[in-house]
């Protein structure tokens, strides 16, 4: 007799996506949380001349380039804790989350520096010499909040690894109301403080983050979720073997988050060439192309702690499944997105601005970033299945090779060599992403087809 029909697979990814989904929304929502600060400060700085506004921008940028080595390596925890809980061995846990948070407070201490030492950088970035003083204290202001923000952080990716993403919104909601209240006491000098412009944004930041430190330990403590581990139940000292391992996985992915940056920001320089509107209309396209793409990297994230699940179950199958669901959530979000900025480029760009050279500037180039919404699921979607195995040294050389060896030099040929302009720049971009995108998947498809290591 024939055996009983296979079970469909319906309700399974329903609820897989489901899981994805419920992981995913609060980091997006924390992200969104983490621009809106930029904006508070961009909005209040600007409200105090252009050359506030500049130092905070130009100490900014300073400041999110640091940024992805302290947060690049930490997120290497979440799969570590996420396959430690996918096999049923969270004593495992605590020792794991007391060597992530030393990681965390030396970064934090070596980045506090390398901030506080940023003149040789201005300098040969050759900021105007009237705002170098200005963002030399904006940065050495937020220098003191820095290592509270590597343990934020820390206790955030820990968290994440066990499936727990809220605290990433909670506190990073939290930080909006203290970032703009420091931002109104010391930058404008109300309530008795001193006016301390670009200065006093660098203190209120730096308040953000240890506000954000405060708040996640309290949540920690005293949240059930978290009392059966034992976080705070020993003090052990650095080990180093145990910190190289997480370093192992974390250093390429901050690399990775590196290279990323740098290649938009090299976009950015080789754009000012081109004219004040091609400038302004690539900001409005890339900051929107941007804020769409908070939604697959929230995902991305979900997929690395459903993927790390899996491999901790040694469940081969499940870590194949739960990226195909990911991945297929990513580009559903991505084609929405890219019908958007097909149809309404222009209704798009007048949210920015009034201007219209500005307008048709963006509006063209929100048609080429709608090209590549699709290749950015599938990279971001990649990517975090391949964080969720711990396979972060080869997805560094595919994001090196796709942006700085393919994308970079042919958008520089095409805008300069064929006289394309700010399109071909974004034609380079395009191939860049699709180039990591395709690298990527493929990457995963051979890992994921290997037996899962003991």
């Amino acid at each position: 007799m024939p055996g009983p029909p296979p079970a469909s697979p319906g309700p399974r990814l329903r609820r897989e996506a489901a899981t994805i989904a419920r992981l995913a929304g609060p980091v997006v929502g924390g992200q969104l949380a983490i621009t809106g600060l930029g904006f508070i400060d961009t909005l209040m700085a600007g409200r105090l001349g252009p050359e506030t506004l500049a130092a905070v921008a130009v100490g900014a940028s300073v400041w999110a380039s640091l940024n992805m080595f302290l947060l690049g390596t930490l997120l290497a925890v979440p799969p570590f804790v996420a396959q430690l809980d996918g096999a049923g061995r969270l004593e495992r846990v605590a020792p794991l989350a007391r060597q992530a948070a030393w990681l965390a407070l030396g970064l934090g201490l070596l980045l506090a520096g390398a901030a506080a030492a940023a003149r040789p950088l201005l300098v040969a970035l050759d900021v105007q010499p009237e705002i170098v003083p200005l963002t030399l204290g904006y940065l050495h202001a937020l220098a003191w909040g820095i290592p509270a923000y590597g343990l934020y952080l820390a206790l955030r990716f820990l968290s994440e690894g066990l499936g727990a993403t809220r605290p990433v919104l909670y506190f990073g909601v939290l930080g909006l109301p203290v970032n703009a209240l420091g931002n109104w006491l010391l930058m404008y000098g109300r309530g008795g403080f001193p006016e301390l412009g670009a200065v006093g944004c660098g203190y209120a930041t730096a308040a953000v983050w240890v506000a954000q430190l405060v708040g996640i330990l309290l949540y920690v403590v005293l949240h059930p979720r978290y009392r059966h581990l034992g976080l705070f139940s020993r003090l052990e000292a650095p080990h180093l073997r145990r910190i190289g391992e997480i370093l192992a996985v974390g250093a390429p992915i901050a690399v990775t988050l590196f290279v990323e940056v740098s290649v938009f920001a090299a976009v950015a320089l080789l754009m000012a060439s081109m004219g004040t509107y091609q400038v302004a209309g690539h900001q409005v396209a890339i900051n929107f192309a941007a804020m769409t793409f908070m939604v697959p990297l929230g995902i991305s994230m979900a997929i690395s702690v459903r993927v790390g699940n899996a491999v901790g179950r040694r469940d081969a199958p499940g870590v194949r499944f739960s990226a195909r669901v990911g991945t297929g959530l990513a580009l559903g979000f991505q084609a929405v997105a890219a019908m958007v900025m097909l149809l309404f480029p222009r209704a798009v760009a007048r949210l920015y601005t009034s201007d219209p050279r500005v307008v048709a500037v963006a509006a063209e180039l929100l048609v080429l970033a709608a090209l590549f919404q699709l290749s950015d699921g599938v990279q971001a979607s990649a990517a975090g299945a391949l964080r969720g195995v711990r396979d972060t040294r080869i997805p560094m050389a595919i994001v090196v090779v796709a942006y700085w060896l393919i994308g970079l030099p042919l958008g520089w040929w095409l805008a300069f060599g064929l006289g394309l302009g700010a399109r071909g720049l974004w034609m380079g971009l395009i191939a860049g992403l699709t180039a990591a995108a395709a690298l990527l998947a493929v990457r995963f498809h051979r890992v994921a087809a290997r037996p899962l290591p003991p």
